[in-house]
């Protein structure tokens, strides 16, 4: 609590000290200017008023020369670049988390939102898709509830395509990399009239990978994927405007190349027959006797229209999302065959989204608007019990069966040794070896358990509206109120349809009998939320466009059922009944039961209350931009992802009680040398910890987890890049027609840091501190670019991602390491 007190009264103070300042005096003669990039790229916002930079809110903005310049291709690749954003690199295409300011998710809700031109991407097993034609990239930090709804709580990120109205030709992309990284884009953008215009772009990429599956030598990461995209603009008139716009994109690759985290303490306390004591410490390659792997088809399709009336706008943006999937596991990540799983994903959605805003200029602005969409998905998710565990269930269930007979049979012998003097230690001795050489003689007792793959049919359908309303009021020439509210409706429901089957073999003293267990779990479980989503803020704005801001808002991440654990609730009650089976057993279930099955699968909206006071400063003349923020939320029900049941079939979230984070946020970006050196800055400090949270699941203690770090969330995050253009032919850029002629070279370093990062909630597995330094060299010949590049330049070794599984019966760490060093070169060329 004392770091964010602090935080807070620093932030407030450096604002104010820097604000009163901020018309520093400039270098003679240098003309550099830093933008506000939605000065320079202007897209039509729906919703707001004000640019980014000029509202009460964190923001970070992107170009499409800063993109390039980073290299990046989908949206992990800002993490650390804008301040407490992480969405870490691992798993697959399937795995989308993204975390900003301490809150994130791994499964169902969000807790970031993303829009990609006008549009809600709502299943979040389509957030993690590849970026190309994209002109501009917004990220607003903080709870976006009160004009975009539930699951914007950490944030919103919003990406935009080139507009053909105001980029035409032919752009084509050539990639080559380590490891066989190849990629091809290809963009037409073409003005038909001054009412038309379109554009087409399509792209193929794909890589061989860094991590070598050790089972039977498969490429752990491989990945193809190729799509399309189409955009059509059409002016109807001065008033009417439509943009519809399709995209489509397929993914084929191999994932999760999870390889066991083991520590110098675990290698030191091996035998010498453990396969541990051949290891060195740190992660290993990965070693799955199956190769896991994702398949997705995605298309996001939508047709915006605006409608510019006298004193409003009027905006509709009608969407259809539709994906299809295919997923297989090998979740004991080892080489024994324990447990293994497949997913299918079928998804629709529609949303519908009408806004109309203030166009007119005056001491008040608003804005109102609906939304509503409605997402169908059924998932069909089964569970194999393979060779290995049906072996360890066999010998659990062996073990529980002859212990209860042994014992039980001895405690009936020991009074008779203890009469003849014995003492009551030594009684039970006797009496359990001659009731074990009895039972060994009788036949003994063994069991054989095999359990069938238990199938999985979960239908989630989700229903969502929302209507909103922002003002924005100047109440003097400097000071202006922000007020909003938000009123939001969510209904969600689960049809599922599960069953078990586990056949015994039982020998047990002389006698045999061969028992099948059956269980069917089939129920509808429905529930709804309502929530009132207020935001207040004061910008108080200075003469050179600097400003300060404060702002208080309710952030929040919708309820659901997990289905993911429906195997551990029937495993364990066929393995219950197996134990005291002695002829076909058919499980049934009562109403009370499903209600303690709901509430079991069940977890509860995530409420949070966002503080936050900060500074969009402009310096020395517009030569340097600096935001700063910093933030303090209270949390209530905060969302995890933890691994269900003792086994750990699958992830399933939890809530814990109550919990904070708060932080600080700073970006600087500049310019210099006549804007031949442009330069950025970015670091995110976060604290994240419960404050009441305990569960029971470790061996059914309680573990209290108050004071712990909020896992995954990395405490420092830093991102910093630099590049210097050098002018070969100054002329040259002013004769465009001297095609291939070299008119510039940048020189560019990037550097991307974080940690710390705890990857459990007990805090006992973490990853440090890393930073992976890049470099790239553009060379500019008008209509030809060549960019070479360079990720991970020092070849730094990190994890991007940890977790403990128990599938074996014992708690074993797995973890994927981050991308090792990396060169490439791009070509582009415009005609």
């Amino acid at each position: 609590m004392f770091k964010c007190q602090f935080s807070l009264a620093l932030l407030m103070a450096t604002g104010m000290s820097i604000g009163a300042h901020a018309d520093n005096t400039i270098a003679i003669g240098d003309t550099s200017r830093v933008y506000d990039i939605d000065e320079v790229l202007v897209i039509n916002q729906p919703k707001e008023i004000y640019r980014l930079r000029q509202q009460p809110l964190s923001s970070t903005s992107f170009d499409g020369s800063q993109l390039l310049q980073l290299n990046v291709q989908d949206a992990r690749h800002l993490s650390t670049f804008v301040p407490s954003f992480i969405m870490p690199e691992y798993g697959s295409r399937y795995t989308s988390s993204i975390y900003m300011r301490g809150i994130g998710s791994r499964v169902n809700s969000p807790a970031v939102g993303i829009y990609v031109d006008g549009m809600p991407i709502l299943n979040k097993s389509a957030f993690n898709f590849h970026t190309y034609d994209i002109d501009r990239v917004d990220v607003l930090h903080g709870p976006q509830g009160t004009l975009y709804g539930m699951n914007t709580e950490g944030g919103l990120i919003r990406m935009y395509s080139r507009n053909p109205f105001l980029y035409q030709g032919t752009d084509v992309r050539l990639s080559l990399g380590t490891k066989l990284l190849r990629k091809i884009e290809l963009s037409h953008y073409q003005k038909l009239d001054d009412k038309r215009a379109f554009s087409l772009s399509a792209f193929y990429g794909g890589q061989n990978g860094f991590f070598r599956n050790q089972f039977d030598g498969s490429r752990a990461d491989l990945i193809n994927e190729f799509g399309g995209k189409g955009h059509f603009m059409w002016k109807a008139s001065d008033r009417w405007m439509f943009d519809w716009i399709a995209d489509y994109q397929y993914t084929h690759q191999n994932g999760f190349p999870y390889g066991q985290l083991v520590t110098k303490e675990e290698i030191a306390s091996a035998p010498l027959t453990s396969p541990l004591y051949a290891m060195k410490a740190g992660t290993q390659m990965p070693n799955q006797n199956r190769q896991s792997y994702y398949r997705r088809n995605i298309l996001n399709t939508g047709m915006g229209i605006k409608y510019a009336g006298n004193g409003f706008d009027v905006n509709s943006m009608t969407s259809w999302q539709f994906l299809h999937d295919n997923m297989l596991m090998d979740i004991d990540y080892l080489p024994q065959d324990f447990l293994h799983l497949t997913q299918r994903q079928h998804g629709n959605t529609l949303t519908e989204e009408l806004s109309v805003k203030s166009n007119r200029s005056g001491r008040w602005q608003w804005t109102f608007g609906a939304f509503g969409s409605y997402q169908w998905l059924k998932t069909m998710a089964p569970i194999y019990f393979d060779k290995d565990m049906n072996t360890a269930l066999s010998k659990k269930i062996t073990d529980y069966a002859y212990n209860g007979m042994l014992n039980a049979m001895a405690r009936g012998m020991v009074p008779s040794f203890i009469a003849r003097g014995m003492s009551e230690e030594a009684a039970m001795l006797a009496a359990r070896t001659l009731v074990a050489a009895n039972i060994a003689r009788a036949g003994g007792v063994s069991i054989n358990m095999t359990m069938d793959p238990v199938p999985g049919v979960f239908r989630t359908p989700t229903f969502n509206f929302g209507v909103y309303h922002e003002s924005n009021i100047d109440l003097t020439n400097r000071l202006r109120a922000t007020l909003g509210l938000r009123y939001d409706y969510s209904h969600v429901a689960i049809d599922y349809a599960t069953s078990a089957r586990v056949a015994l073999q039982e020998h047990v003293l002389g006698v045999n009998i061969n028992p099948v267990i059956t269980s069917t779990l089939k129920h509808h479980e429905g529930n709804h939320f309502k929530q009132l989503l207020p935001k207040v803020g004061l910008t108080y704005r200075f003469d050179d466009g600097s400003n300060l801001y404060a702002t208080w808002s309710k952030g929040y991440r919708a309820g659901g059922y997990n289905f993911q654990m429906f195997s551990d609730i029937l495993q364990a009650e066929t393995s219950q009944a197996a134990q005291k089976a002695r002829a076909d057993v058919d499980i049934q279930h009562d109403e009370a039961y499903y209600k303690r099955i709901a509430k079991t699968i069940e977890y509860k909206p995530e409420t949070s209350w966002n503080y936050e006071v900060g500074a969009h400063l402009n310096l020395l003349g517009h030569q340097i931009h600096l935001d700063l923020a910093a933030y303090y939320m209270q949390i209530r029900n905060q969302q995890l992802s933890v691994m269900a049941g003792n086994y750990g079939f699958g992830r399933v979230m939890t809530n814990a009680g109550r919990s904070h984070s708060c932080g600080l946020e700073a970006t600087l970006r500049g310019g210099a040398l006549d804007n031949r050196l442009s330069y950025a800055l970015s670091y995110g400090f976060t604290s994240a910890q419960f404050d009441e949270y305990s569960d029971s699941i470790a061996g059914g203690n309680k573990v209290n987890y108050k004071d712990k770090k909020v896992p995954f969330v990395p405490q420092h995050t830093l991102g910093a890049s630099a590049d210097y253009r050098i002018d070969i032919d100054p002329a040259a850029l002013l004769d465009p027609s001297n095609s291939f002629h070299l008119r510039s070279v940048t020189l560019g370093l990037n550097l991307s840091a974080q940690g710390k990062t705890y990857w459990d909630e007990q805090n006992t597995i973490s990853q440090n501190f890393y930073a992976v330094l890049g470099a790239h060299a553009d060379a500019d010949f008008g209509q030809l670019h060549i960019n070479l590049w360079v990720r991970n330049l020092t070849d730094t070794k990190y994890n991007t991602f940890a977790v403990q599984s128990a599938a074996t019966g014992n708690k074993l760490t797995f973890a994927q390491r981050g991308t090792p060093f990396q060169l490439g070169v791009d070509l582009s060329y415009r005609f």
